[in-house]
């Protein structure tokens, strides 16, 4: 069994079990957090909503908080003594499916 999630402006297939990471959410760790499925598929049998399915829900655990790596961003302008150098580090919540249900 698995369905298409959806949080922070982006759509994720999973199963339970899974762990992935998404756009930070406001929860702390070991909190339960819910999604809205948009698509679940048992034994073949594919069944989507418009847009989400109301009577299906996908429950998770918060796992950590965290940033990803950082990303350099360096402009310049030729000839012209102009540089700029700064860096982004994108914050995260790690979550583990626990059910769908």
């Amino acid at each position: 069994m698995f369905a298409i999630i959806q949080t922070g402006g982006k759509q994720y297939r999973v199963e339970v079990g899974d762990c992935l990471e998404v756009e930070k959410l406001d929860k702390n760790v070991g909190d339960k957090v819910e999604f809205d499925v948009l698509l679940t598929s048992t034994d073949g049998a594919v069944v989507a909503g418009t847009p989400v399915l109301e009577s299906v829900k996908c429950v998770a655990e918060v796992l950590e908080q965290g940033k990803s790596d950082k990303v350099v961003v360096y402009k310049y302008k030729p000839k012209k003594n102009y540089r700029r150098k700064y860096g982004h580090r994108q914050p995260y919540t790690k979550v583990k499916i626990l059910e769908i249900k």
